[in-house]
C-alpha cells in the first residue's frame, strides 16, 4: 500500500476528499499484515472515531480498491478481507479454524490450463487459496 502522506496525494487527485475517516482508515490499514475483515477494521476505526459507520469502512475499502492500493478478498471466512499488499504477488493461507489469512509466495507461472478447456477465455488473474489448520489452533508447527 502507498504510505500514507503519498496515498493523500492520489486521493485528492482522485476526486476524493481526505476526511479525518478516511485518514484513520488509511492508517489502520498502512503495513497490516493481518488481513482484516471490513467489520473488524470498522471496530478498529470505532474505537478512534465513534462516530464512524460502517457503511463509510465500506465505501472507503472500495475506493482503494479501484485506486488499486488494496484487494479485497473473499476467501470463505464469511466477511471480505482487506489485503493491502498490493506490491507483491502472492496467494493465502487460510486457517479454518480461527479464519487467519496470511500472504503466502507461491510459483503459479507452471499453472495452466489446457487450451480446450480455455477456449474464448482469457486469464487474467490467479488466485490461489490454501485452506487448513494454523500452528495457533493445533496444525502442523510452522518451519
Amino acid at each position: 500500500m502507498t504510505p500514507a502522506a503519498a496515498l493523500t496525494d492520489r486521493l485528492r487527485a482522485a476526486g476524493l476528499r481526505v476526511t479525518p475517516q478516511r485518514q484513520v482508515i488509511v492508517r489502520l490499514l498502512e503495513g497490516n499484515e493481518e488481513h482484516p475483515t471490513v467489520e473488524a477494521l470498522f471496530e478498529a476505526a470505532r474505537a478512534e472515531m465513534p462516530a464512524i459507520s460502517l457503511k463509510t469502512v465500506y465505501q472507503t475499502v472500495h475506493e482503494l480498491e479501484d485506486l488499486g492500493e488494496v484487494h479485497l478478498l473473499h476467501v470463505g471466512t464469511g466477511s471480505f478481507r482487506v489485503d493491502p499488499n498490493v506490491e507483491h504477488p502472492h496467494h493465502h493461507l487460510v486457517c479454518t479454524e480461527c479464519g487467519r489469512v496470511r500472504d503466502v509466495a507461491v510459483d503459479v507461472d507452471a499453472l495452466r490450463l489446457p487450451t480446450r478447456s480455455r477456449a474464448g477465455f482469457r486469464v487474467d488473474d490467479v488466485q490461489v487459496h490454501f485452506r487448513g489448520v494454523c500452528a495457533d489452533c493445533g496444525g502442523a508447527p510452522e518451519p
